[in-house]
């Protein structure tokens, strides 16, 4: 098999893979050998007609679609293999035959690559760099956010709703007069100041009674998913059933106890390196996010769609498994909201075409800067993880998947890349 490469336009690039009559010959018998017990003829026992027989039975081209196949499984991929330095290819491809004879076979291969990007400069840039304190207060609203959480619902009978209960609710949408489709449930409970609904609906709910009837006012916002309700304005008829307020356990020694720590003091003080933990890791991360948008704006690429498609297709996935922790199923999701599941993955583009953007800047300038993790680096990581399960090294590697070792070996360098970026860059905070 011989084989060229042709770069196209938009990130793209073609393979023409050639056989010989030989090759071409023995993947019709692969393919005829693997399928003939799929068919019969009479005066042959099923499986056992010959090639040739089944060949004038039912036309010389019988067994072609496999065989292109065989040719595809095993040639494709050694191509991409020996082509791993000059392009990667990022999405299935489109197959064609542009020729097929007795005497060769051209088999066509067209698919998306991972684009060059172009960079201006990512030096010596100007360039915020974020930084967060933990203070007092942050540690009370941690600690108050936590009692909350260990706090018992308590049924209310002798006062009306207030921000913070969960209320049952049986409720109505019309729009002028016209009851919309999923703007109606029963029986349901509504935590008040969640945001849960729109903006100006559980605002109204506070301060109604059990056994009261009211009707809300709203405007759906203009940037409302479904484009039927968009900057319209509804009347919901709610009817209040009954009202669960929290009753929060006390902060002293026997609480602190239950979290993890001997004393109070000893669980404020936990609470505060969690957050200033949490508060680096968010500088670090809005910094990076920083520098890279920075970068950015002085690179481009040609971005294939199948690459946008597939980082949108990861954002669905984040949505749908956050839907699934709090027992809402996707597709019922997008019938509420009044919209498709493909409808909705646009919402996702703008921000897919930035990310892939900016992963193509990092996996330039580690290449440009030529940052690598050693050994000794990857071993480091390996041992640091094992020791946070309890573990060996040894019986870590064990239990690890071999993308795992990649995973460490892909962060390390972009650790680095990022320290180098920060060296190399005009730093700056706000005051």
């Amino acid at each position: 098999m011989n084989y060229t490469v042709t770069k196209g336009e938009k990130s793209t690039v073609k393979i023409a893979m050639t056989f010989t009559g030989e090759e071409w010959s023995e993947a019709i018998d692969k393919a005829y050998a693997q399928n003939k017990g799929k068919y019969a003829v009479n005066g042959f026992r099923k499986g056992k007609v010959p090639k040739h027989v089944l060949e004038m039975y039912y036309g010389k081209g019988l067994f072609y679609e496999d065989a292109l196949n065989i040719l595809y499984a095993k040639h494709y991929f050694e191509t991409l293999e020996k082509e791993k330095d000059n392009f990667t290819v990022v999405a299935e491809p489109a197959l064609s035959v542009e020729d097929i004879s007795d005497e060769k076979v051209v088999l066509v291969a067209e698919a998306d690559i991972k684009p060059d990007v172009e960079i201006a400069s990512y030096k010596g840039i100007k360039i915020k760099k974020y930084e967060y304190t933990v203070t007092d207060e942050d540690v009370e609203k941690d600690i108050a956010s936590t009692l909350d959480r260990f706090a018992e619902k308590v049924d209310v009978t002798d006062r009306a709703a207030e921000t913070g209960d969960t209320v049952n609710i049986d409720f109505v949408g019309k729009l002028n007069g016209e009851a919309f489709e999923g703007g109606s449930a029963e029986k349901f409970n509504l935590t008040l100041g969640s945001g849960q609904f729109i903006p100006g609906f559980e605002e109204q709910v506070v301060g109604m009674n059990i056994g009261e009837v009211k009707d809300l006012e709203v405007t759906f916002p203009e940037d409302y998913q479904a484009e039927n309700l968009k900057g319209q304005k509804a009347v919901f008829t709610v009817t209040l059933h009954a009202i669960q307020g929290k009753k929060l356990p006390e902060l002293n020694d026997e609480f602190a106890k239950k979290v993890g720590s001997d004393t109070v003091e000893a669980y404020r003080a936990k609470v505060r390196e969690r957050l200033e933990q949490n508060a680096k890791a968010r500088a670090l991360n809005e910094t990076e996010n920083s520098i890279i948008t920075e970068i950015a704006k002085g690179a481009k690429a040609e971005i294939p769609q199948s690459m946008i498609d597939k980082q949108t297709e990861l954002s669905m996935q984040r949505l749908e498994y956050n839907l699934m922790y709090q027992g809402i199923k996707l597709d019922d999701y997008m019938k509420y909201i009044g919209t498709t599941r493909e409808e909705y993955k646009k919402n996702f583009e703008e921000d897919a075409r930035r990310t892939v953007l900016h992963q193509l800047i990092v996996e330039k300038i580690i290449k440009l800067e030529n940052i690598t993790a050693s050994a000794e680096e990857v071993e480091a990581k390996v041992e640091e993880q094992a020791k946070s399960v309890g573990k060996t090294a040894e019986e870590y590697k064990k239990t690890m998947d071999p993308r795992q070792l990649e995973y460490i070996e892909s962060d390390i360098k972009v650790t680095k890349l990022f320290d180098f970026l920060q060296a190399n860059n005009e730093m700056y905070t706000e005051e």
